[in-house]
C-alpha cells in the first residue's frame, strides 16, 4: 500500500526525478509553454508553482536575495531564475495562485504516450487579459441587403382589417 506517498515517482529515482523536474521547469520558465506527457506535466505543476510563488515574495533586499538562493537550489540555472524574478514574479504579483495551465493534447504517435501542454497562465494572449485587448471584427451577416432595408423609406402598408379569420369566413 502506497499510503501517504503523494509523489509521483515517473519510473526514475530521486535524483532523476529532481534533474528531470529541474530542467522541465526551467524550460517553462524559459520558453512559457513546453510540450510533455500528461505524468511529466502534472508532476511539474507541484514543482514549479511553489518556486514562482517564492518569486513574488519579498520585501526587503535579504528577503529578495534569500528567495534567489532558495529558488537556485531547485533549478541550477541562472538564466532560468533571472527570467523567474524578473518577468515572471512581476507579471503574476496579482494573481493568488495557479500559475500554470495543463491542457492534453492526446496520444504521441511513437508510443502511444498521453501528451499534454503545460503553460505560465499569464502569459497566454489568448486567454484572459489579452483576450480583451484584441479587437475583433465587426460581426458581418450571411443576409444579403439588411443595410438597405433600414436606409430606404418604408413602404405603404396595406391597411389592417379588423375581426378575425374566423369571422371573416363566417360572412
Amino acid at each position: 500500500m502506497r499510503h501517504g506517498d503523494k509523489v509521483k515517482n515517473l519510473s526514475r529515482t530521486k535524483a532523476h526525478r529532481e534533474a528531470l523536474l529541474s530542467n522541465l521547469a526551467c524550460q517553462l520558465i524559459q520558453y512559457k509553454k513546453i510540450v510533455t506527457t500528461t505524468a511529466k506535466a502534472k508532476a511539474l505543476r507541484t514543482y514549479v508553482e511553489p518556486l514562482i510563488t517564492k518569486s513574488r515574495k519579498g520585501d526587503t533586499k535579504e528577503q529578495i536575495s534569500h528567495q534567489h538562493r532558495v529558488v537556485f537550489s531547485y533549478l541550477q540555472d541562472k538564466a532560468a531564475v533571472k527570467e523567474l524574478f524578473t518577468v515572471v514574479g512581476p507579471k503574476i504579483a496579482g494573481r493568488p495562485g495557479g500559475y500554470t495551465r495543463i491542457i492534453k493534447l492526446g496520444a504521441r504517435v511513437g508510443d502511444n504516450a498521453e501528451t499534454a501542454m503545460i503553460e505560465l497562465v499569464d502569459f497566454n494572449e489568448i486567454y484572459g487579459k489579452g483576450k480583451a485587448e484584441v479587437k475583433t471584427p465587426a460581426k458581418k451577416t450571411r443576409r444579403a441587403g439588411g443595410a438597405k432595408k433600414k436606409d430606404a423609406p418604408a413602404k405603404t402598408e396595406k391597411p389592417e382589417e379588423t375581426g378575425t379569420a374566423e369571422e371573416k369566413t363566417a360572412e
